[in-house]
This record gives structure tokens, C-alpha cells and sequence, in this order.
């Protein structure tokens, strides 16, 4: 029986692209976890995604030991739409290596798992990386550290992931600065669930943290929040080669759990693992998360529903900030609306269900989640235009705001303030870091960020600019619901919500995109953009033009005359007939919804 005080339980937390998972796999070399002929890069990141981008997208524990002491890492994303998945791992852990590059200096999301990591109370050890590199600069950056987090100088240590360098030291100051577990070995077994999986064989899986207690193969164990009880068919440690199994995980270890359970909701992520008579509370777990962003996500072949909701309910399980909910749309058939963390969270999505489960897929333009107070002080959420309701019932609409902040060279602040002010950003202070470097804080609709914020940010920035942002709250907004009519018939899949000061000009470019999509038919079909009634914007997509005296040769000059006239009687009597029967391509719908 291992004792507590022998065990550190950490995670490493970095800005995206810092070397947080090539420092894990350093660690796992020197502890001599793995044998360096077995060794790869990005050891602990199992997805083809993972490898092919070089980020981090799932959190992933492995267990070491180094000289007696058995250390329990989880490495992390650092990406912003990943940030829940590192409040999990931090919620399992009593220490964190905040990893910084030494070359780049500390950036957005730098910022923002610290404070993640501060919130959990959790032991801090400073790490600069990249100290082999020409361009590092590691006295100016030590600075920007102890400016940060009131360190001293010599607590940050200076580490190369790549070469190893000072790897050994930092596995000391593991040791000796990150505290050991403190749970009661002798209570009634608590044990928080921070990330799970499906396994075809074995039902689902759990990566677990054993607060109090212990878990045993074969105790009869319950869930405090789904309630359910099960037998604990295995447990065991995680490790880069796979799961080991042993006959107990003990009061402090993290480790994995097989339930049997079939049923992918009842092994919810946060829940808390207890005996099965035992009444305990719940641990604190996770905050609920709340989905950022909106999208719709439909097979292309409408047989393949259930094949979609299938995979989506198994991604559901191993990520627990995706929120759905199925959808119909005129144009696209059945499918979900999928509930998000942000845009890259939603093209990891689509990857992810057209790479393991085989799905050709469509995905809508991004939309965020507005709130509609109504006259009668009702309040609803609205997750897509056709939702809102009539004007007369609204006393008004809020859209999320978040508090932004952007890492830069100090060059390039008036381009930034540029591009954030035309997105209706409100300005509210820069602090200066030293080397030219400065944070500018901002308060900006969640709306005006999703699309393509961060790559026009990349662009002002020369690619030296780094974002971090969270939900602040609800503000009032002037938007309202734009319909576009075809050939004066309302059309509901391209109905849009728009800033009220904005609607002519988003109106005349979705009407552009239909001009030059739908095709041509034998009578002019009007194409308009309308609010409430009120038209903002027309176009005409022209008739196709026959040329009707083609036949005629010679003679009087009338018989030309009554064919030209017989045939424009003929398209204004097509116009009217015609109304509401144009025949729109998928195409056309797929260019509205996606905004190209």
C-alpha cells in the first residue's frame, strides 16, 4: 500500500504552440516511462487531429515514477475553446507548471490558465521554454514572470523541452514544491470523474481522481448526480503504453475505471463516485459550461441521421461542453444544432464526426445565442432567427459580451484598436509588459469575434498577437430578424438576425450571393431583402430572353411587332403564375448560410 505522501498529482498549462506537450514527453523519457526506442513525438496526443495540427485537444493523464515518488501528469490544451478542459484537469491535480515560451514571451491564454489555476488554489512552478533556441531571451522574460506572478528570479526555471535540458531539476521541483495529496484515507469513497470514453467491449470508461477513500475491482459503487449503481469491473493506472490494471486505485492516485455502464449519459464528466450506501456530499466538480457558439450540423445524405446523432451522442460523452439538440431546416433536411466553445471547437467537431465515424457532413455559419425579454417580463433564449418572436410581444433583445484580451508588440496597437473598434469593441485600458509588449482589454459582442476575428487579429499583428477572452454577461442589443424574399415569397432557412444600422448592407450582399446563384428562369424573379415588412434592399434576376421573330423572314414589320408583344404579355402572366416556384439550389442556401 503506497503512502500519500509519496504522490504528486500535476498539469502542465501553457499558452497554445508553448511546448507543453513536447515537455511531457521529455518527462516521460528522463522518468524512463517510456524506452526511448518506443518514443515519439507528442507521445500523450492519441488523435491523428492532434498530431496533424500539433495542438493539444483532449486532456491526457499518464503516471510516472521518479526516485520513489509516484507523479500523476495531465497534460493540457492551451487553445481558448479548450479552456473547459483544462479547468478539469486542474479541479484533479495540487500543482501546475505554468510553461512559458522563451522566445515569445507570456501570451493571451498564458494569462488565462493562470488565473484558471489560481482559482483552484493550486501550487504554481514557473517554467521557461525553448532555452535552446537563437531567438530566446531568457533574462527579459524571467522579468515578465516575476512582473506576473511576484515570483522571485530564481523560483522560474529555464528548461528545453526538445534537448532536455533542466528537465531533471524541474522533476526535482515537482518533488519538493507540489504538495501530496490530503484526502482521508479511512472515509467513504469520493472520487471525481474528469473526463470519460466509450469503449464498444467494455462500456464507458473513466479517468478518475480518488479525493477520499479508495476504489476497489468489484465494489459496488453509485453516482451522486445520475444515481446510478454499478459494479467496478476494473481500475487501474493511466500510462503512455496503455491502461494497467491493478486490484486498487488509493486515497490521492489518478487512474481509470471500468463501469460496464451501456447507457452513455449515466457516466457524466464532474460527477462524484461514492460507495453504494455511503452519504456523502458531492464534490465541487465543474461549473456548468455554457456553449459560446451555435452552429447547424446536417448530413449531406439525409439517410445518414441516425448515423450522425449516433456519433454525436459518443463525441458528447468524451467532451462534455458540446451541447445539442436536433433541427429541421427546409434546405438541408434533418440534423443538430450543436452548442460550442468556439470556432475551433467547431471545425475539431466536424473533423472529428467525418474522420471516425465516416459522415460527409454540412455545416452552417456560426451564430451566438441571443435572450429576448418579452412585454410580459417572460425571458427566452433564441438560438436561431426563425425562433424570435413577433416584434409587437418583444420589449427588447441581449446579446452575450465578453471581456477580451489581446497580447501584442507594442507596434501594432493602433491596427488593433482599428479592427476591435469596427467591431463595436469598447475600449477600456492597456497595460504594458516590458520588451514592447503591451495587453489591451476590451468589452466586444461575442458576435463580432466568432467568424474571423482571430485571423484578421493575426493579420494586424503580423502573426504576433494572441487572444484570450470569457462570457461576461448580457447586454442590450438592436438587432432584428431579416427575411429575404424570392419572388415575393419569404424564404425561412435564410432568414437572418442583423445589427439594425447594418441590415442594408447585409441585406444587398445576401441578395448579391442569390443573383449569382439561383438560375435564370422564363419571367424576371425579384429578390428582397425585408424587416417587418419593410423592404431594404432588391435586386432582379433578369428573364431568359428567346428571340421569338427568329423564324420570320421578310415581310411586314407589324408581324415582328405583335411576337414581341405576344411575348412580353406571355412573361408578365409567368411572373404571376410563377410567384414562390423558383426552383433554389442547395448551393445557394449553403452560400447564404455560410456567408461566403
Amino acid at each position: 500500500m503506497s503512502d500519500q505522501s509519496n504522490i504528486r498529482n500535476f498539469c502542465i498549462i501553457a499558452h497554445i504552440d508553448h511546448g507543453k506537450s513536447t515537455l511531457a514527453d521529455r518527462l516521460l523519457e528522463i522518468t524512463g516511462t517510456v524506452d526511448k526506442r518506443n518514443m515519439k513525438e507528442q507521445i500523450l496526443d492519441s488523435m491523428d487531429l492532434e498530431r496533424e495540427k500539433g495542438i493539444t485537444i483532449k486532456l491526457a493523464p499518464a503516471r510516472m515514477q521518479w526516485k520513489g515518488t509516484i507523479l500523476n501528469l495531465i497534460d493540457t490544451p492551451g487553445h481558448v475553446d479548450f479552456n473547459y478542459e483544462v479547468s478539469r484537469s486542474l479541479a484533479a491535480v495540487e500543482g501546475a507548471v505554468l510553461l512559458v515560451d522563451s522566445t515569445q514571451g507570456i501570451q493571451a491564454q498564458t494569462i488565462g490558465n493562470l488565473y484558471l489555476a489560481l482559482e483552484e488554489e493550486l501550487t504554481i512552478i514557473p517554467v521557461l521554454n525553448k532555452i535552446d533556441l537563437p531567438a530566446a531571451d531568457v533574462d527579459r522574460r524571467k522579468e515578465e514572470l516575476v512582473q506576473l506572478l511576484g515570483c522571485k528570479p530564481e523560483e522560474i526555471l529555464c528548461v528545453s523541452g526538445k534537448t532536455g535540458q533542466g528537465v531533471e531539476s524541474l522533476l526535482q521541483d515537482i518533488v519538493n514544491r507540489i504538495p501530496p495529496p490530503s484526502g482521508k484515507k479511512d472515509a467513504p469513497t469520493r472520487a471525481l470523474i474528469f473526463d470519460s470514453f466509450y469503449d464498444d467491449y467494455r462500456g464507458v470508461m473513466a479517468y478518475i481522481r480518488v479525493m477520499d477513500g479508495e476504489i476497489k475491482k468489484g465494489a459496488l459503487v453509485r453516482m451522486i448526480a445520475t444515481d446510478k449503481t454499478f459494479e467496478v469491473l476494473e481500475v487501474g493506472a493511466v500510462t503512455p503504453g496503455g491502461l494497467k490494471s491493478s486490484p486498487i486505485l488509493e486515497c490521492g492516485q489518478i487512474g481509470y475505471m471500468v463501469s460496464g455502464l451501456k447507457e452513455i449519459g449515466s457516466c457524466r464528466v464532474g460527477d462524484t463516485i461514492t460507495d453504494r450506501n455511503a452519504n456523502v456530499s458531492a464534490l465541487a466538480g465543474y461549473k456548468e459550461v455554457r456553449p459560446m457558439v451555435y452552429a447547424g450540423v446536417f448530413p449531406k445524405e439525409g439517410d445518414d441521421f441516425h448515423r450522425l446523432r449516433e456519433a454525436i451522442e459518443r463525441l458528447k460523452l468524451n467532451d462534455s461542453s458540446l451541447v445539442y439538440e436536433s433541427e429541421h431546416s427546409p434546405a438541408l433536411g434533418y440534423g443538430f444544432r450543436a452548442g460550442l466553445l468556439g470556432m475551433l471547437h467547431l471545425e475539431i467537431l466536424k473533423e472529428r464526426l467525418e474522420r471516425e465515424f465516416g459522415l460527409e457532413l454540412v455545416v452552417t455559419v456560426p451564430s451566438v445565442a441571443y435572450r429576448v425579454v418579452l412585454r410580459n417580463s417572460e425571458t427566452k433564449t433564441i438560438k436561431s432567427p426563425l425562433e424570435l418572436p413577433d416584434q409587437s410581444f418583444v420589449e427588447k433583445i441581449e446579446e452575450p459580451w465578453v471581456k477580451m484580451d489581446i497580447v501584442s508588440p507594442s507596434e501594432y496597437i493602433g491596427g488593433i484598436m482599428n479592427l476591435v473598434q469596427e467591431r463595436r469593441g469598447v475600449y477600456k485600458n492597456t497595460e504594458y509588459l516590458l520588451g514592447e509588449r503591451a495587453i489591451l482589454h476590451y468589452e466586444i459582442p461575442l458576435s463580432m469575434i466568432i467568424v474571423d476575428f482571430y485571423d484578421k487579429l493575426k493579420g494586424a499583428t503580423a502573426g504576433y498577437g494572441s487572444m484570450n477572452y470569457e462570457l461576461i454577461g448580457y447586454r442590450d442589443a438592436d438587432v432584428v430578424r431579416m427575411d429575404i424574399l424570392v419572388a415575393e415569397e419569404p424564404v425561412d432557412a435564410f432568414a437572418i438576425l442583423v445589427y439594425r444600422n447594418e441590415a442594408q448592407r447585409t441585406g444587398r450582399r445576401v441578395l448579391n450571393v442569390l443573383k449569382d446563384t439561383i438560375p435564370r428562369e422564363n419571367f424576371v424573379i425579384k429578390l428582397q431583402a425585408s424587416i417587418g415588412g419593410k423592404i431594404v434592399a432588391s435586386e432582379r434576376i433578369s428573364a431568359i430572353s428567346k428571340d421569338v421573330t427568329a423564324k420570320l423572314y421578310g415581310g411586314d414589320v407589324t408581324r415582328k411587332r405583335k411576337l414581341l408583344e405576344k411575348q412580353k404579355k406571355g412573361k408578365a402572366k409567368m411572373a404571376e403564375i410563377g410567384k414562390g416556384t423558383v426552383n433554389i439550389p442547395t448551393d445557394a442556401y449553403l452560400k447564404v448560410l455560410k456567408r461566403e
